[in-house]
């Protein structure tokens, strides 16, 4: 099993709060990785604008560094902010990174008058191209996302450690949004891009369990010839792809995300008020069926959050907080780490037919069910 932990809130904070919920939960996982998502960015030292997206990674060598630079510059890229982080390599043995980046950078001028489609398309486009570079570099570069108002840091070892080789705790970087997830490495090798949280075009899952349906889901989702739908160094990267193909392709809003991955019986959908296009829902995507045991976090471009389990309902999640600040973790002792000040009579472990949803205003959660009708009429 791997440990879960999300924070968000309408004021910025740290992310080593929510690295210091992780190590609450530290048994459940064996620092073969870390991962963090960080969205809604605030800076020290810069005042950052939204509409310039951010470029985060790894150079291992300064020959990939300054290929960076080159790659950017030769795009049209203007570098706006280079975050430096203060690296205390002395947390960490052995540590061999060059250097982490946190780069925000302002679109080639051809972008200007582009549709907000051709933008995401680029960034996707650019931030893959980066990655492939790396890859046939010895692995010297690796690029978890570029996107505005994201950024990502990807590191083997244990939460606290990587947050003071990093200096996360000295306020540099704050966000209103912070997931993390500490691998247990069941079934790869280790790898950084097989760290949960996973990312695509704003969007972001990460996921406790196991997804033993994940060779026919991979397959059907790299037929959709879609070029985001890459990589699976974890078999858990699907549930990003499938919100990704069920928000930006289908146009569906995110509670049909629950239908999708755990549908409802024949004979449930029968009695239900949207039967007939849920039943058409089920036989497209069939193939998008998963098998846990799984939990599901993520988030959506707009600071949105969410928490789905599967129908065997094996993974444990708890969710709690006020109005302002909420918290999901895989076990209570996290929630309790991130949101000591809330009443925890109100923490809610959703059942197999829930999703829960913490909407960007974070005045309360929603708790929605699969047997409750959705709004269709959002769907394009």
């Amino acid at each position: 099993m791997c440990r879960l932990a999300l924070k968000t809130a309408i004021e910025p904070f740290s992310p080593y709060e929510v690295l210091q919920a992780m190590e609450a939960m530290q048994e459940g996982y064996d620092g073969s990785g870390l991962g963090l998502l960080l969205r809604g960015m605030e800076f020290e030292d810069f005042k950052y604008n939204p509409r310039f997206p951010i470029l985060s990674g790894i150079a291992n060598t300064d020959k990939a560094w300054r290929r960076l630079d080159d790659f950017m510059e030769d795009l049209g890229y203007e570098l706006k902010y280079d975050h430096r982080f203060r690296v205390d390599k002395s947390y960490v043995e052995d540590r061999d990174r060059f250097r982490y980046f946190v780069r925000a950078y302002r679109m080639p001028d051809r972008f200007a008058d582009a549709t907000t489609e051709e933008r995401e398309q680029e960034l996707l486009a650019t931030r893959l191209a980066l990655r492939k570079n790396g890859e046939e570099n010895g692995r010297d570069l690796s690029v978890f996302s570029f996107w505005p108002d994201v950024a990502m840091i990807k590191e083997v070892g244990w939460p606290l450690q990587i947050g003071n080789l990093l200096g996360l705790h000295d306020g540099q970087i704050k966000s209103r949004v912070c997931m993390a997830q500490g691998r247990q490495n069941t079934n790869y090798g280790i790898n950084l891009y097989a760290c949960h949280p996973f990312f695509v075009q704003g969007i972001s899952t990460m996921t406790n369990g196991e997804n033993t349906a994940f060779v026919p889901i991979r397959d059907w989702l790299l037929g959709r010839d879609f070029p985001g739908y890459m990589g699976y160094q974890s078999d858990s990267e699907v549930f990003t792809h499938i919100l990704h193909y069920a928000i930006k392709q289908l146009k569906l809003p995110l509670q049909a995300y629950k239908h999708i991955i755990t549908p409802l019986s024949t004979k449930e959908l029968d009695n239900h008020p949207q039967g007939d296009f849920l039943k058409g829902l089920k036989s497209v995507c069939r193939r998008l069926i998963i098998d846990g045991p799984n939990a599901v976090i993520g988030t959506l471009p707009d600071e949105t959050c969410m928490l789905v389990m599967d129908q065997k309902k094996l993974r444990p999640a708890t969710v709690g907080g006020r109005e302002g600040a909420w918290a999901i973790a895989s076990e209570m002792c996290g929630v309790d780490a991130m949101i000591p000040d809330r009443d925890p009579s109100f923490d809610f472990q959703p059942m197999r037919e829930h999703t829960i949803i913490i909407p960007p205003e974070r005045k309360e959660l929603t708790i929605w069910s699969q047997y409750d009708q959705f709004p269709l009429s959002q769907a394009a």
